[in-house]
């Protein structure tokens, strides 16, 4: 199997697997218990807390153990608004966010709020230009993705946090770097948002963990009521083996000091081998050295999926959160129906190699010479 659907879910690394494990068994108590098992336990949440802390140049105060990208995105929005409402009931954001965020943004306009809704530019980014002509001083929360999980496009958060903080605008700054942790360099400083959510399972990590970053001082109200576990931010019994999975991954990641460069170059790669033997080729938005969104514009990318498939190779139409609609994303990017119905989405990993690669490449141009374009 040639495995490059990683923008949807990674396979878990085995550093990952090996601290889940240890977590079920050997250190299987509960955090909040006062007996031993509970005081181990309890011992490998701070330190599980201080390697992601350490990874984002955050301090362990200001991470938040989650369910996920789709739990952090919603207590992002939902809870700065309503720790915000007191300045104003504006949000901005873009048409190309996931529908973790735009379906928070419908809530949120349910209760009465106005949402400015950005549209990307040729790259697929939204431009800090556009975010500070939308400003307002009723605006009290910006919330914009940092690696588009469709395009890889890039969206320069530091220079968002800087227009926001130029224009004397009190909204806080989300972003979902769900796509962009340990896939490009940054710090929650260099972002300067007040909001970072990530997701353990596109790291290496299992399905079902996910880290919030909360900055100091930020009085978030919390969307998950009970135990006053995470501080009193997110109640609930801790998913310890997704806990120390997450940081296990994520130490793992880090420590892999070259693999952004290698994914780039396996992208690069990528293109350079398809461009001269498919000139109809398109290569949409970019920027995120993981993610590769091509078109053959004219072929239906279910077939060219399918096909690809039957040879053991796996890749995607977009988000794998969403299934049987076009792609609100390229949409958003004005693109002709018949590049975004031929739009195929490859993601790689750390563990990608240049086989996978070529075989990838092999196998789409066998695709392209053994179907039939869609009339």
């Amino acid at each position: 199997m040639i495995y490059l659907d990683n923008a949807a879910t990674t396979q878990v690394c085995p550093e990952a697997a090996q601290a889940a494990l240890d977590a079920m068994t050997a250190g299987f108590g509960n955090p909040s218990s006062t007996h031993a098992p509970g005081r181990e336990a309890r011992q490998k949440l701070a330190s599980a807390r201080e390697a992601v802390a350490k990874s984002l140049g955050a301090t362990p105060g200001e991470i938040f153990f989650t369910s996920g990208g789709t739990e952090g995105d919603n207590w992002a929005i939902r809870g700065g608004c309503r720790l915000m409402r007191h300045k104003g009931k504006h949000i901005i954001s873009s048409l190309t966010e996931h529908d973790a965020v735009r379906k928070s943004l419908d809530y949120m306009e349910s209760q009465g709020w106005e949402v400015t809704r950005l549209a990307p530019g040729p790259d697929g980014a939204v431009s800090a230009d556009a975010v500070a002509a939308a400003l307002r001083p009723d605006t009290a929360l910006v919330s914009l993705m940092l690696v588009n999980n469709e395009t890889g496009a890039v969206t320069d958060i530091p220079a968002v946090a800087k227009a926001i903080k130029a224009a004397n605008c009190p909204a806080l700054l989300h972003t979902d770097a769900i796509q962009a942790y340990m896939k490009i360099p940054f710090t929650v400083k260099s972002l300067g948002a007040d909001m970072v959510t990530l997701s353990g399972h596109k790291i290496g990590a299992p399905k079902g963990i996910g880290a919030q970053y909360v900055r100091a001082g930020l009085r978030l109200p919390p969307l998950v009521l009970g135990g006053g576990q995470e501080d009193g931010k997110r109640s609930g019994t801790e998913n310890m083996p997704g806990i120390c999975a997450f940081a296990a991954a994520a130490e793992a990641a880090q420590a892999d000091k070259d693999a952004m460069e290698r994914m780039a170059a396996l992208r690069q790669g990528i293109v350079d081998a398809l461009s001269p033997a498919l000139p109809d080729m398109q290569v949409i938005g970019g920027g995120a050295p993981h993610i590769l969104c091509l078109s053959l514009p004219g072929y239906r990318s279910e077939v060219l999926l399918n096909f690809l498939d039957a040879q053991g190779i796996c890749v995607s139409k977009g988000s794998a959160c969403k299934r049987g609609a076009r792609s609100h994303v390229l949409e958003a990017m004005n693109l002709p129906a018949r590049v975004i119905d031929g739009a195929i989405r490859v993601s790689l990993s750390r563990f990608t190699t240049k086989e996978d690669a070529d075989g990838f490449c092999q196998g789409l141009i066998q695709a392209r010479k053994n179907l039939y374009k869609a009339l």
